[in-house]
């Protein structure tokens, strides 16, 4: 899941001053983790200790108020409500956050039902669960070996996401899109064009659209490609970036799945 983190950290400085440049830089003062890392962790804390994903979304939003870029409005007032139900979200926070899933699980199937569970209780619209469940899927897919082609098979028919397109041909007029079905085979086609894992994170970035959301779900697909090594400087300074609580979790999650 560090992947995905380290996508997050990355893409964080440019959410709100998007770039198109492909050779822009990696690691700036304002690089920081965002919600989407807090929201990882959430999910694979509740993995590693049984604890149902609401509650452990709950707990760690709430114990971290304030990240930088914030929360979305809905899923702030979620936070705050006491007995909250679920929102009819198509937000891609659900898709940025459910990368643990795909490492904790052996099978598809239970790969798609757990990442079912891990949007619904706050992205219970059918988008929002597709855009969780694709991310899983990719991720998974990408774990077993699974070629580019059966991997762009596989979401284009059980998804129905159209990934027939090229990066350099949306790059020009793609803007920021908090949408699931407006990140989500973005980013996994920046997976599918890659070359290397640093490659797959300028190509989500330099869309200059969501920009930290987009990291997140490229590196957590780009991180389960074995053929692909984690740039020691930007594992170490995403690392650096969380709180020692987080990184105990991220460690354990990685002693145990990964």
């Amino acid at each position: 899941m560090i992947g995905a983190i380290i996508g997050d950290f990355v893409g964080s400085a440019y959410e709100f001053a998007p770039t198109k440049d492909y050779h822009f830089e990696l690691i700036t003062p304002q690089s920081d983790i965002t919600d989407d890392t807090i929201m990882s962790v959430a999910i694979a804390d509740a993995i590693l200790n049984n604890i149902p994903y609401q509650s452990s979304l709950r707990y760690w939003g709430n114990k971290y108020p304030m990240p930088k870029g914030g929360y979305g409005s809905a899923f702030r007032i979620w936070l705050q409500t006491p007995d909250p139900k679920p929102n009819n979200s198509w937000g891609n926070g659900s898709a940025m956050r459910v990368g643990a899933v795909a490492w904790a699980f052996d099978s598809l199937e239970k790969v798609l039902e757990e990442a079912k569970h891990t949007a619904e209780c706050t992205h219970a619209h059918p988008e929002g669960i597709k855009g969780a469940q694709a991310t899983a899927a990719a991720i998974f897919l990408t774990r077993q070996g699974k070629s580019r082609e059966e991997l762009k098979a596989y979401i284009e028919q059980h998804f129905g996401y159209d990934l027939n397109f090229k990066i350099e041909d949306i790059r020009s007029w793609y803007g920021f899109d908090e949408s699931c079905q407006g990140t989500v085979p973005q980013a996994i086609v920046c997976y599918l064009e890659s070359k290397s894992f640093e490659d797959a994170i300028r190509l989500a970035v330099s869309l200059g659209g969501d920009s930290d959301t987009l990291g997140c779900i490229t590196g957590s697909i780009a991180e389960a490609n074995l053929d692909y090594q984690l740039p020691q400087p930007l594992y170490d300074a995403a690392m650096k970036a969380l709180p020692e609580e987080m990184k105990k979790i991220v460690n354990q999650f990685e002693t145990c799945y990964q």
